[in-house]
């Protein structure tokens, strides 16, 4: 039986699948490196493969989620999610593992298809709580991947990680057919800017590997300028093919206007702070106390320590909705950019006590959940609803290039002060890389305040509309880069 509590229930299963593969590659790299026989450097393309095909197939997936067969999409990103890790929980070399989590980064899209999905099917209050739900189900997903991954690796072998993560997938697919009826949207066709796609699929994959794979291959090498200018030049001619296609990819005209620009601004300033202060906090976390700040902390740990990152997103809601109501998404977006760079400024002085890091968790929860919900808020308040789908995917993969070059530049800034001969970087590198965080974070201040306009059509909403809008917003929050912090190899 099909009941918005059993619709809320396979979306929510849904959602937390696909946290909890987002997660599922950090604490594993280490483990498949030496078990494989390959490098740190070489296991972190399981991560970069993930990153990459997420960020070109989720503005696809968008897109055609736009359309009537958002029930199908979902159960094809959550069937990704399966396959791929049954392909990786099967493993016996390191090239079915890089197919396995390839095949997994299609599930990037499932999160939108499940938001929109809940929108359509469900209203009034039951649409309301099952945003909700979405929101603190996804959040807690991602809190809980890190610690729980780092069990099984701690624990167990790493196949088993990926197949447990296929069997939560199964359980999603099964859910979503019994309890989730199809579209109810008018069905016409959505007509698909293959050309555009295939463009931004080579632009933003070029740019995104020089980005990754920058601080291990030497930002001036030829590999690394040469991706970069690719990369650029391509995004370039996609540009152009956008302005000139009637049913483009993405409406560069659209995404102009300054509530919209603002926030995709905004988030790749913020993708850069919060992506790398969970790096680093990674990174500091499990350093040996031999080098005379570490915590010599393990997988299990660490990840406890991340996990007030959960309750920091789940206290942003409320917040966000006080300040939206008060006063405008202009500053709802502006206080989570202080937040956020303030606390990292102050874990760039103070970072001898794990309590710390752990403040620093809930201080990113609460900071980037706050603009991660004004994002969505500002930019459907600007978009046509039949362009909601693309523009919110737009801004999901700007918040990965942003999480990408964070994790780039605090691997960057570690590798610089990490002396000839030792595996770990000086303590003074925290405190810059921790500071460079905070300064991206500065910038994202800048911009909304000029970039932003403080939006009337958001504030003429009704209260109930604004706290929709926030619930839905913070849905996304939780789901990003897993990005592994370039460890060098002993």
């Amino acid at each position: 039986m099909r009941t918005p509590g059993r619709i809320t229930a396979a979306l929510m299963i849904g959602s937390l699948t696909v946290s909890l593969t987002s997660t599922l590659g950090t604490p594993l790299i280490p483990t498949i490196a030496r078990s494989q026989g390959v490098s740190l450097q070489t296991a972190q393309w399981l991560l970069t493969i993930t990153l990459l095909v997420g960020a070109v197939m989720t503005p696809v997936l968008g897109r055609l989620g736009d359309g009537s067969q958002r029930v199908r999409l979902l159960q094809i990103t959550l069937g990704s999610v399966v396959v791929g890790s049954l392909v990786a929980g099967t493993a016996d070399n390191f090239t079915q593992l890089l197919v396995g989590r390839a095949i997994q980064g299609i599930g990037y899209a499932t999160v939108p298809l499940c938001i929109a999905l809940a929108r359509e099917l469900l209203a009034g209050e039951q649409q309301r709580r099952a945003i909700a739900a979405l929101s603190i189900t996804v959040a807690v997903g991602a809190g809980l991947g890190f610690p729980v991954t780092g069990l099984i690796a701690e624990y167990a072998d790493y196949h088993a990680a990926f197949l447990f993560a296929a069997f939560f997938g199964a359980v999603a697919i099964i859910l979503v057919r019994r309890h989730v009826p199809p579209s109810t949207a008018a069905p016409v066709p959505v007509r698909l800017d293959w050309v555009g796609a295939i463009l931004l699929g080579i632009g933003l994959s070029s740019l995104l590997v020089a980005i990754s794979k920058g601080s291990t291959w030497g930002w001036g090498q030829p590999s690394t300028l040469g991706l970069t200018l690719l990369g650029l030049a391509v995004m370039g001619v996609w540009g152009v093919v956008e302005l000139r296609t009637p049913h483009a990819l993405v409406d560069l005209r659209l995404s102009a206007q300054r509530s919209v620009l603002g926030p995709n601004l905004t988030a790749v300033l913020v993708g850069v702070g919060m992506y790398q202060g969970l790096g680093l906090v990674n990174r500091l976390a499990q350093t040996p106390t031999s080098e005379g700040y570490g915590f010599a902390a393990s997988l299990v740990v660490t990840g406890l320590v991340l996990l007030p990152l959960s309750l920091g997103s789940v206290v942003s809601q409320p917040l966000a909705r006080a300040i939206g109501k008060r006063f405008s998404m202009r500053v709802v977006l502006a206080s989570g950019c202080v937040v956020v760079g303030l606390a990292l400024a102050y874990t760039a002085g103070n970072h001898d006590h794990l309590g710390q890091l752990a403040l620093l968790s809930v201080l990113l929860g609460i900071g980037v959940g706050t603009t991660f919900a004004a994002m969505p808020a500002l930019i459907v308040a600007t978009v046509p609803e039949h362009r909601t789908g693309s523009a919110m995917s737009l801004n999901q993969v700007l918040r990965t290039v942003g999480g990408a070059l964070g994790s780039a530049l605090s691997a960057t800034v570690l590798a610089a002060h990490t002396p000839a001969g030792m595996h770990f970087p000086d303590e003074g590198a925290y405190t810059i890389a921790f500071g460079i965080g905070a300064i991206a974070c500065l910038a994202a201040l800048v911009v909304t305040l000029a970039v932003v306009p403080s939006s009337p059509t958001v504030e003429r909403m009704a209260a109930e509309d604004i706290d929709l809008l926030m619930e839905e917003s913070g849905a996304g929050a939780g789901v990003g880069p897993s990005m592994f912090d370039g460890e060098e190899d002993e």
